[in-house]
């Protein structure tokens, strides 16, 4: 008796087995996080890189700050390491340069006690003292990778993670170190009021000395250059001249 409708074939029969074999081995690609990692001729720790590619890192090596700058300026990476010890030195030079160049990359200084990073150089968002594993290197990294994160502040134009230590801003994204984010947080939390420039200062330096606070500038600069469209002319954070701040929004 003839069928008024043919059945599946042997071959569409096996192609319908397989459809959810192959559904359930096809897997997005993750996204590779790129390290920049800069370093001298001595290794202070030789597993660091390879235990970073092992975990799916993206490593390129650069063997000084220069190297590190140009490729800065070609190539997007997602941090910076700096190998401080491999160099016998605090790289302090390198990572002040890399700061005003890329001010929105994240940098980890690894330190070795004999030539150790000024606590007074805001250029580092993280430093690492050896001896240590590379287990505390991950973890100290992982926070300063691209993430989403519920910990939102939100002020106008502005979104201040405070997990994931990031400012976004018309756009851009970047990375901030701890004493930037404590200097923006403050600022957020006096929007549409003019902090003066010595209480600011004070709390954020966490000292009691204000004879000299052009440091302060120079974080101020930072932070335009993360927040503003135009940071020669900004529009969010203003300066009352002799006075303080304010974050108009």
């Amino acid at each position: 008796m003839p069928h008024d409708e043919e059945g599946p074939s042997p071959t569409e029969v096996f192609a319908l087995f397989l459809e959810p074999l192959l559904v359930v081995r096809s897997k997005p690609k993750l996204h590779k996080h790129k390290v920049l990692w800069v370093e001298g001729r001595w290794k202070s720790n030789p597993v660091f890189v390879p235990s970073l590619i092992q975990k799916g890192f993206i490593v390129k090596r650069v063997a000084s700050g220069k190297e590190a700058m140009d490729r800065l300026a070609r190539k997007q990476h997602d941090v910076v390491i700096i190998d401080a010890a491999s160099m016998r030195t605090s790289a302090e030079r390198i990572c002040k340069s890399l700061r005003e160049t890329s001010p929105s990359i994240p940098i980890i200084v690894i330190s070795d006690p004999k030539w150790e990073i000024s606590k007074d150089v805001d250029c580092a968002n993280v430093i690492l003292t050896l001896p240590f594993t590379q287990r505390k290197l991950l973890n100290r990294l992982k926070p300063l990778l691209p993430s989403e994160s519920g910990d939102i502040i939100k002020a106008g134009p502005i979104q201040l993670d405070m997990s994931a230590k990031y400012v976004k801003a018309n756009g851009r994204r970047t990375q901030l170190t701890p004493r930037l984010m404590r200097l923006l947080k403050m600022l957020i939390d006096h929007r549409g009021e003019m902090v003066e420039r010595n209480k600011l200062f004070s709390t954020v330096w966490n000292t009691n000395y204000t004879g000299d606070t052009r440091t302060l500038d120079v974080h101020i600069s930072w932070l335009r250059q993360a927040i503003e469209k135009d940071p020669k002319s900004p529009k969010l954070l203003k300066t009352m001249r002799g006075v303080g701040y304010i974050l108009d929004i």
